[in-house]
């Protein structure tokens, strides 16, 4: 049975753009823009082009650069809105217009201060109106992990009927646990008429930590795009991140799940946009972190030498990464400082490397940690230099 193929949407340039320091100007946009298509993301979300002329010129000018990749515009349920999206996405070989309302009572009665019954009239206007200009229209109904779900169906399957092509079901504030969204993305797939005709979307937050988990609990009950973003940047503590999400579809072969996308550049993606964006990656950031493949405790690399499968699930080749790095630390063990003087071209006996491991663990102590230099310096005073 073949794998079955999963969007990926991102929005890095529009969600990710709304971290505070993290704008962009229209020639970083469209560095990055060409970056994701090379990546070969299925759709870019490149910006809300009612909110500046800024922005309205960004994404006019990416639409009519990309494609490969479907160009995404954000609106609200607001006519204006729509049709400034249009405009700046009409020039797209793959134009999509992403339109919608927030349908949580919070959203309905505080934000809003509307009712149930008009959130849907204006949900279906909205996607009947986006539908006037392009075919490809994408309905979000923000606040969907807190909304009740026998409503949020009533809202989606008004929608469908109204034309759109894309729902999406955004955990906007990250309160979902991963079996409340899964269940949440079920309900819809078995009580709306008309789903099986469209993409569900997952667009899932990281306040509670658990975009990632979300996204694909989203996937395994039916979803078929993910919403999300290099390094996980986005509003608040992020959005899911992309690098994630796409590496767990493809580690889990048992789930039988593809996406588009070149694995083999996600580190050279990451560098790019935490360079433009100046927003440094926690080194332990999963998959593209500096110690994403790093090891310093002497047990895991003593496995790691005798087989890299030991303690790593992905072989770093697959990311972009040159490959796994042995940090010498007072943690590490014999072996690793072994492999690393064979690598700097030095044959220590069994008998000499008990004292230059003592040596090794005092450097250390000071230092921290030991670079080549340091490993030059201290195996140079005995030890035979291999030919």
């Amino acid at each position: 049975m073949p794998n079955k193929r999963i969007q990926i949407f991102d929005t890095t340039l529009r969600d990710g753009e709304q971290v505070p320091g993290c704008q962009l100007n229209t020639a970083e946009k469209i560095e990055v823009a060409r970056a994701l298509e090379s990546l070969g993301v299925d759709v870019m979300e490149v910006g809300f082009p009612i909110s500046s002329p800024g922005d309205f010129h960004s994404v006019q000018k990416i639409a009519g650069i990309i494609t490969e990749s479907t160009v995404c515009a954000l609106s609200r349920a607001v006519e204006r809105d729509i049709e400034v999206a249009a405009q700046a996405i009409e020039k797209a070989k793959h134009p999509r217009i992403h339109t919608g309302i927030g349908t949580s009572e919070s959203h309905i009665y505080d934000k809003l201060k509307s009712t149930p019954e008009k959130v849907i009239e204006r949900g279906v206007a909205a996607v009947k109106y986006a539908k006037s200009f392009v075919e490809d229209v994408e309905f979000y109904a923000e606040d969907a992990g807190r909304t009740d779900n026998v409503f949020l169906a009533k809202v989606i399957e008004a929608v469908v009927a109204a034309g759109a092509t894309v729902v999406n079901i955004p955990d906007t504030t990250g309160y979902c646990l991963p079996w409340q969204y899964g269940e949440k993305i079920k309900f819809l797939k078995e009580n709306v008429k008309g789903i099986d005709n469209v993409t569900i979307s997952t667009h899932c937050h990281n306040d509670l930590g658990l975009a990632t988990a979300n996204s694909v609990a989203g996937v395994v009950n039916g979803a078929t795009q993910i919403e999300c973003t290099i390094n996980g940047i986005g509003e608040r503590a992020g959005n899911a991140s992309l690098e994630e999400v796409v590496m767990i579809l493809r580690q889990h072969k048992d789930l039988h799940y593809d996406t588009g996308v070149n694995t083999r550049l996600l580190k050279s993606m990451s560098e790019l946009v935490s360079s433009k964006m100046r927003m440094p990656v926690q080194p332990n950031k999963a998959i593209v972190g500096a110690n994403a493949f790093a090891h310093s405790s002497g047990i895991h690399q003593d496995g790691v030498i005798k087989s890299r499968e030991t303690y790593e699930i992905i072989d770093p080749l697959e990311v972009g990464v040159d490959e796994s790095s042995i940090v010498l630390t007072a943690r590490s063990g014999r072996a690793a400082l072994n492999f690393r003087a064979k690598r700097l071209g030095f044959d220590v006996s069994r008998e000499d490397m008990e004292y230059y491991y003592e040596e090794f663990l005092n450097i250390a102590d000071e230092k921290k940690v030991v670079q080549d230099q340091d490993l030059i310096v201290l195996f140079s005073k005995t030890a035979v230099k291999s030919a």
